[in-house]
């Protein structure tokens, strides 16, 4: 398993919405140093074990490009840090994604003073899908960006660096959804049963629906039992809402399991990016979906002919070869343009929605 408006909260945060739709890149820019960035290991209160990750950071000491594995990653590792406490930024990827899948957006907002931490979600990951679909996954997601959060502001080394008064998330797909929930949102699980049975053609979001009714009759469960534990299973490991987290940068959401109850609980800033022809999470159900919904919705893009994996960090030659669905964009799609306007107006949501001062 994949994953009444409050008219006041919408003014609210009305003030946002045109300036930041505006914004001409050119009053982006200022002065942008080096980036430096180093792995992290994180303790995952919902497994039991560690999750790698990375922190990305200003430095005046950092050049060139450094490659893990197929990336090629703007930023040279361990290099120092500026001193300072600074906005932090954490992004969750995708079903089956990487800690680096974003490393444009990560290195970006980094060389222009944020500190940005990435996580990979176990269970959920390029080299281990067997979560999707469990709790584990469904409910830990963002116990684990919240994990994040907790273990940068304990560490030594990075506390210092961080401004625990300026925090948002991003989020791509299913990183998407984990952001909502870390800002407030409620799922319906339920709604991925109703989902699946209007389209049981859609291997994206129910191919794995036998495998989990399955599942569910071996323990003497229906599916729609399955469902209803999935549900009480929200409060599993605490509260999935950071109040630490102050906005949303949200792409290409799995928004179907939100209902208007369960959105209308956002109260933080959310901006909205999604592509017009997405065929894994179509808008029709998920983003466009959501975006009536969320009281505290302040920007929306829609990228016009994307699919979905336009969100991704643009490719470089050996990802492509290795993975050609995910680097491949329809006709009339620069992925590197729209990177660069994903960039810019996620910098300027975030200056906004946290109150940094820009240069």
């Amino acid at each position: 398993m994949t994953l009444a408006n409050s008219r006041p909260t919408r003014r609210r945060w009305r003030w946002l919405a045109l300036p930041l739709l505006l914004l001409p890149f050119a009053l982006l820019a200022g002065t942008v140093p080096g980036v430096g960035f180093q792995s992290i290991h994180i303790h995952d209160p919902v497994g039991g074990g560690s999750m790698p990750g990375y922190v990305f950071y200003p430095s005046t000491q950092a050049t060139g490009t450094t490659d893990v594995g197929p990336y090629h990653v703007a930023a040279s590792r361990g290099a120092p840090a500026i001193p300072g406490a600074k906005p932090l930024v954490v992004i969750s990827h995708g079903n089956g994604g990487s800690d680096l899948g974003h490393h444009d957006l990560a290195t970006y907002l980094a060389s222009h003073g944020f500190v940005v931490a990435t996580l990979e979600h176990p269970k959920d990951n390029f080299h281990d899908t067997s979560g999707v679909g469990h709790a584990s996954v469904l409910v830990g997601r963002p116990i684990q960006v919240k994990a994040t959060i907790s273990t940068l502001l304990a560490d030594p080394r990075w506390k210092s660096l961080i401004d625990a008064n300026r925090i948002g998330v991003a989020g791509f797909s299913a990183g998407g959804y984990t952001s909502l929930l870390v800002v407030g949102g409620v799922p319906q699980f339920q709604r991925v049963l109703d989902y699946c049975h209007r389209h049981p053609d859609d291997r994206d979001n129910c191919g794995n629906l036998k495998q989990l009714t399955a599942e569910a009759t071996s323990h003497g469960q229906t599916i729609e039992q399955y469902a209803a534990a999935l549900q009480h299973s929200l409060s599993r490991w605490g509260n999935t809402a950071d109040p630490r987290v102050k906005a949303a940068f949200v792409m290409a959401p799995l928004g179907l399991v939100f209902d208007r109850a369960g959105a209308a609980t956002i109260d933080r800033p959310v901006f909205l990016y999604y592509g017009q022809d997405d065929h894994v999470l179509p808008p029709p159900e998920n983003a466009a979906h959501l975006r009536p919904l969320i009281p505290a919705l302040v920007g929306v893009r829609v990228v016009p002919k994307a699919d979905h994996w336009v969100f991704l960090s643009p490719c470089s030659p050996e990802l492509t070869k290795g993975a050609p669905v995910i680097c491949s964009d329809p006709p009339g799609v620069d992925r590197v343009a729209v990177h660069a306007q994903i960039q810019a107006d996620a910098l300027a949501f975030f200056r906004k929605t946290l109150d940094v001062q820009t240069p």
